[in-house]
């Protein structure tokens, strides 16, 4: 009987809960309040970030670049959670800065935003945002930029790199140009439509007009298409278009001058060798002009058989 029931308390007693030590019960409330705390926490991130991407969809359907000031700057953009790429426009529109860089920029990135928009891959991964330099003074001190326009990328995580401020002095600030930088930096494509513009085709068909008409007046006298000093002018003006780089201009679309919204200071030569504005094509399309009218009027003093006088002046 004492042999038979010995097994059995053994078994009563292992399967009798053992009681934990009193010093546990308040690093167990601690633990329980901190999962608490950081599981509310997570909750009101998530809740801040859906409001935060709710009102920059409600701004996005109304307008497809919404203005930014300093408050909203560090709101939506500089200020933790979010989830969204943010393409920022720095720059001067106001008219008494006379940045009439920033007024072309703006064309082209009006162009790209609205073809975001209005495509069906639109979603809350991307805004377009801009900041003027009278509105947000204190973004461009907190920035330490000194130049407009300046594009940049804010990541949805971790500060901007170096590559997410876009290259306009050496790719230009076209559409096209711009949505190229904006998918290496966010693997978002956006397809650029451009507004229908029939100015080329109204040039065009006014030569072609001026063209024929002046053949259907000298019909009866057509020797002047044979004349080579008139061929050689027309010869001489593409050339000096090509060569000063009016091909480079129309691809990439850079500025004319840039000027500094800060100093006033307007440069018409570009800092770099690997882009130019359109200011210095003019100029060079000049000096190679000059240069050119100048081997003509050598050659023209030197084989004329005229007066000596004038052959001086031409020399």
């Amino acid at each position: 009987m004492g042999a038979g029931g010995a097994p059995s308390r053994r078994r009563q007693a292992a399967r009798r809960p053992r009681a934990l030590p009193t010093g546990s019960f308040p690093f167990l409330l601690l633990l329980l309040l901190l999962c608490i705390q950081l599981g509310g926490g997570q909750k009101k991130k998530e809740n801040l970030l859906a409001e935060k991407v709710e009102q920059l969809m409600d701004w996005s359907s109304r307008r497809s670049i919404f203005r930014m000031n300093g408050d909203k700057f560090r709101k939506f953009i500089k200020t933790p959670p979010r989830n969204y790429s943010m393409i920022v426009m720095f720059t001067a529109l106001q008219p008494q800065r006379q940045c009439s860089v920033c007024r072309q920029a703006n064309e082209e990135y009006q162009i790209l935003a609205n073809s975001w928009r209005y495509s069906s891959a639109f979603c809350n991964k991307l805004f377009f945002s801009m900041v003027d330099y009278d509105e947000g003074t204190d973004v461009f001190q907190q920035l330490n930029m000194n130049s407009a326009p300046t594009f940049m990328h804010f990541p949805p995580k971790g500060r901007p790199k170096r590559a997410d401020t876009f290259d306009l002095q050496r790719i230009g600030f076209a559409a096209e140009q711009l949505a190229k930088w904006i998918a290496d930096r966010t693997d978002v494509h956006v397809r650029v439509f451009r507004p229908p513009n029939y100015s080329g085709t109204i040039a065009l068909a006014l030569l072609v007009s001026l063209v024929g008409g002046l053949l259907y007046l000298r019909r009866n006298n057509l020797e002047f298409i044979y004349n080579k000093t008139g061929w050689a002018m027309v010869s001489l003006c593409i050339v000096f278009a090509m060569t000063s780089g009016q091909m480079w201009n129309h691809i990439r679309g850079p500025p004319y001058a840039h000027k500094n919204p800060h100093n006033g200071q307007v440069s018409y030569i570009h800092g770099s060798s690997q882009a130019q504005f359109v200011a210095e094509s003019h100029i060079i399309l000049v000096l190679n002009a000059a240069i050119t009218m100048g081997m003509v009027l050598l050659n023209e003093a030197a084989t004329s058989k005229g007066d000596v006088g004038k052959r001086r002046t031409l020399c």
